[in-house]
């Protein structure tokens, strides 16, 4: 068994998943301001580090995915961010594009970049203490899309992320994500989706990546969220499985879903049902940023010291999803 087959396999262990704590500057600002607490790195830091030493993360997360500001700060007890995760027994990682930007030949879709220099900050960050890396390609549903060019280039690019982060001996998270913005149907984005990953998987085998020594990132299949054809929970567990099944190597360890727009109650329901399917040999976990902690940001934001209770709204949450994780949860479970 491989370093990096072992990496990803302890990141999603024993119903452990990923905290996707690797919000921008601008996207963390977004979300303090949205909750009336000002976006200054220390308020930023506090809150990221109150969930850090939480305890449900030696239970509940296996892998935290940080930003280039967070994964060099240090914590007020005077560790380094990456050592105080590690010291929760959970694997310290990093975000390593820089973001989306307007295809050119067709602006109504995005590419990633980011790889420029890339091979460089990889072995930064591996100085630093990051396990695993993270980059993400993002995909719109219409009638015309997503188009043969968006869908080639971010596997392409996606591609080539892995392959330098595996030479840096760390895991890449492969995140396509079709995203739910739009009328399209759950079915438009099964077949969307199934197409994207299929693409993925040919460009990373072309590019000699280790399968086993990678972890996947996709999003359910979801009607959009302007459809009037939404499907049931079990419908979207069924159409995710059937997806996955037809269009993942079985070399791949383990799924991470991202939460992609989904409510907080409704990506742990969503993930239980999966796992009470599961008819493959994947792990099938959760890689969540707002579904982890949106009630936690909201409890926080009304007094900011108040690190005990913003944890236990925190461990609540991180407990839901890794029952989840293991087929396990129930609604009476929820407060």
């Amino acid at each position: 068994m491989s370093e990096l087959n072992n990496i990803a396999l302890k990141i999603l262990e024993k119903g452990k998943g990923i905290l996707a704590a690797d919000e921008s500057t601008g996207t963390m600002t977004k979300r303090l301001e949205g909750v009336k607490v000002p976006s200054t790195p220390e308020n930023r830091l506090l809150f990221r580090e109150t969930l850090f030493s939480a305890s449900g993360m030696s239970d509940c997360i296996g892998g935290v995915i940080l930003y280039d500001e967070t994964i060099k700060q240090t914590s007020s007890k005077k560790n380094k961010i990456p050592e105080l995760i590690s010291k929760m027994g959970s694997a310290p990682g990093i975000k390593v594009d820089t973001g989306a930007k307007v295809l050119a030949g067709s602006p109504e879709e995005k590419i990633t970049e980011g790889l420029d220099g890339l091979r460089e900050r990889l072995i930064e960050y591996h100085k630093l203490g990051a396990k695993f890396t993270k980059w993400r390609g993002v995909y719109n549903i219409s009638k015309n899309y997503p188009s043969k060019l968006a869908i080639h280039v971010n596997a392409h690019a996606l591609a080539r992320y892995s392959a330098l982060v595996q030479e840096c001996n760390m895991v890449p998270i492969v995140e396509p994500e079709v995203l739910m913005d739009g009328e399209h149907s759950a079915n438009d984005c099964y077949e969307k989706t199934s197409e994207v990953i299929k693409k993925c998987f040919d460009e990373l085998i072309l590019h000699k990546v280790d399968l086993k020594g990678i972890i996947l990132k996709p999003n359910m299949i979801l009607a959009g969220n302007k459809s009037k054809d939404k499907i049931s929970n079990e419908e979207v567990a069924n159409l995710t499985l059937k997806c996955l099944k037809n269009s993942v190597p079985s070399e791949v360890p383990g799924i991470a879903f991202l939460s992609g727009g989904q409510s907080e109650v409704e990506a742990t329901e969503n993930l239980d049902l999966i796992n009470k399917n599961n008819n493959t040999n994947f792990i099938m976990s959760y890689s969540y940023g707002r579904a982890l902690q949106q009630s936690a940001l909201k409890l926080w934001s009304k007094n900011i010291q108040n690190i005990e209770g913003t944890q236990k709204v925190f461990n609540h949450r991180a407990k839901m999803n890794s029952l989840a994780a293991q087929g396990k949860w129930s609604k009476d479970l929820e407060i």
